[in-house]
Order: structure tokens, then C-alpha cells, then sequence
């Protein structure tokens, strides 16, 4: 074994016992992987931390929006924001009714979460009570078997208190990169602000799901740093990755899409960063990693969304249910 491959195999080795790696360390594991030997070397101890701490278990979520469109921020990634033209048609609100269906389909395809997702800075008094109702109706028809999670945005402690009281049990809210990097994806709002967003909604007594999005012009360095914030300050219970699917008309319509390997690349290095951390694959997984998608358990993801994303198709339950069952992966349904 060369020194270099070595460290991939010792920092493998200390994540298995229970250290961190250290940020010099995990660079080099990142630099390393860029090379084919590497790369199934990062992999093949990515899958054994997964192993150790999740077996062959996997979890489905899924999500609906609940409000789409004509978000005041200017994200540049995203479709939805009315600062660039796909995003300035008047919003949209899913009914109470549309909301349940997509929840009741999503724990017939075996799902144990459901997230409302919201566009906007912050939820208005309008949208906020019919999420409420929702949430309500969800409950009954679902008979209280899902996990209810939420997105919309800034919260303040009474409606972070206000959603905990009416089931919703997880918080999402993205840091989405480095917060160098996302001073230069973000002005309407700042990296602060979402970290408050997230304390509010820990304070309150909910579960926090918290990741990013890659492929928008990062570097190593900004996943590294991500990864560590996620690792050392937020601590998330569940940590979604998300993939790039450029949209035309938004200022990262011609970004150049990741390789795959450099995908796989990126979920083994925060299976590596965050070993218990349940690390969902979500956004542009069917765009982007094409006839590998199977590969990202291999990486060590532990979950994925299934069914269709906020703006986009996803590719179809059935499908996803029997790529895991091919692979001998167990779903978890309990809560």
C-alpha cells in the first residue's frame, strides 16, 4: 500500500473507532479519490462505516410542496425564485387534500416521512395555518404512521412551537454549502440566518434535517467545510445531499455537470465526515447518476427521497423498490 492510499485506509480506520478526521486529513482523502485507484478505495471504506453503523437498512422519505413559486430569494440554482424567469409566475398552494394524497401514496411506497415544503423566505400567516390544516388532515388519513417533517423557510420559537404541537416531529432547512460559498449564491439572506432558523427549531424540541446542494461551482474545500460544520455545530439527525439539475433561465443554467464518480466521490466523503448521520440522496439523483444511482449505498448513503421533487420528476417508486430489493437492502418503515 503507497503512502497515499494509506491514508485513506488510517482515516477509515479512526472514523471506525469512534475519532474525527481532521479537515488536512479529509482533504487529502478528497484529493486522493480523484484518482481511479483512490475512488474505490474511498468507497470501499465508506461502505464499511455505513455497515457498522446501519447494517443493510435503508429509509424512504418523500415531500410535496405545499407552496411553489415566487420566492423572494435569489438562490441561483433554483427554479422557484422570482428573481430569474422560471420562478416568476404567481405561486402556487397545494390543497389540504392534494397534500394527504401524496402523503397516504408515499406510505404505500413504504416512506416514513413526509415533508411539507414551502417556497419563500418564511411562511406568511396564510400559508403557515394551511400547512397547519394539512398536517392536521394528514395525521388523520395516514392514521399517525408517518414521521411529518416541514421546510418553509425562517421560523420564529411560536411557530416553530406551533408546527411541534401540530405533529411535525423534523425540521429541514439547508446550509446547502460553505458559508463562503454561499455568500456568492445568497444576497437576499445570510448563512446566519438559516443557522438561527435551525437553533429555533432544535429549541423547540424537533429533529433537525440539514444538508446541501453540490455542483453549483464549489470546491473540495467547501464541501469539506460544509461537511464540518455539519459535523461539529449542527449535528442533524438526517443529512440530504443534493446533486445540481441545471434549469434554464437561472444564472447556473450551463454549470457543467459533476461526473458520477465525483458524486459517489462526494457522499463517501460525508459518510466518512458524518458516520451516524442518516445521509439521504435526494435532488438530481436520477439526472445525474443515471444507470449508477444503485452505487450511492455502495458510497454510503442509508436513505433516499423517492417520488417526485418539488419542480422535477423523480423516477418512479416501483423502480426504486426494486433497485433495493436487487441490492438485498432492507427498508426501515418504523418511525
Amino acid at each position: 500500500m503507497s503512502r497515499d492510499e494509506s491514508i485513506i485506509a488510517r482515516v477509515a480506520r479512526e472514523v471506525l473507532s469512534g475519532r474525527d478526521a481532521n479537515r488536512e486529513d479529509l482533504l487529502d482523502c478528497a484529493r486522493l479519490a480523484g484518482e481511479a485507484q483512490g475512488h474505490y478505495k474511498l468507497l470501499y471504506h465508506a461502505n464499511q462505516i455505513r455497515v457498522k453503523h446501519f447494517a443493510n437498512t435503508v429509509r424512504l422519505c418523500a415531500i410535496g410542496a405545499g407552496k411553489v413559486g415566487a420566492c423572494s430569494e435569489d438562490c441561483k440554482w433554483c427554479a422557484q425564485s422570482a428573481a430569474f424567469p422560471p420562478g416568476r409566475t404567481p405561486a402556487e398552494l397545494a390543497s389540504t387534500g392534494d397534500l394527504s394524497a401524496l402523503a397516504c401514496s408515499a406510505r404505500r411506497n413504504r416512506a416514513s416521512s413526509f415533508g411539507i415544503v414551502n417556497s419563500g423566505l418564511k411562511p406568511g400567516e396564510t400559508d403557515f395555518h394551511a400547512v397547519l390544516d394539512a398536517l392536521g388532515q394528514i395525521k388523520s388519513d395516514a392514521h399517525g404512521e408517518m414521521r411529518l417533517c416541514a421546510s418553509l423557510g425562517a421560523l420564529t420559537a411560536d411557530q416553530a412551537a406551533e408546527l411541534l404541537a401540530a405533529g411535525v416531529t423534523r425540521y429541514n432547512h439547508n446550509i446547502e454549502t460553505s458559508e463562503r460559498m454561499y455568500a456568492r449564491m445568497v444576497t437576499t439572506h445570510a448563512y446566519q440566518d438559516r443557522l438561527d432558523t435551525l437553533t429555533i427549531a432544535r429549541d423547540a424540541g424537533m429533529s433537525l434535517c440539514v444538508g446541501g446542494i453540490f455542483g453549483i461551482g464549489e470546491t473540495w474545500e467547501d464541501r469539506i467545510d460544509m461537511g464540518l460544520t455539519l459535523r461539529d455545530d449542527i449535528k442533524p439527525d438526517v443529512t440530504p445531499l443534493n446533486f445540481l439539475t441545471p434549469i434554464p433561465g437561472t444564472p447556473l443554467a450551463g454549470a457543467e455537470p459533476l461526473a458520477v464518480r465525483e458524486i459517489l466521490n462526494i457522499i463517501a466523503m460525508h459518510r466518512i465526515m458524518l458516520p451516524t448521520t442518516d445521509i439521504k440522496i435526494a435532488g438530481g439523483r436520477e439526472t445525474n447518476l443515471r444507470d449508477m444511482q444503485s452505487w450511492i449505498f455502495y458510497a454510503g448513503a442509508t436513505s433516499i427521497l423517492v417520488g417526485n421533487y418539488l419542480t422535477t420528476e423523480g423516477r418512479s417508486a416501483d423502480d426504486d423498490l426494486t433497485m433495493i430489493g436487487d441490492l438485498g437492502l432492507m427498508i426501515v418503515e418504523e418511525l
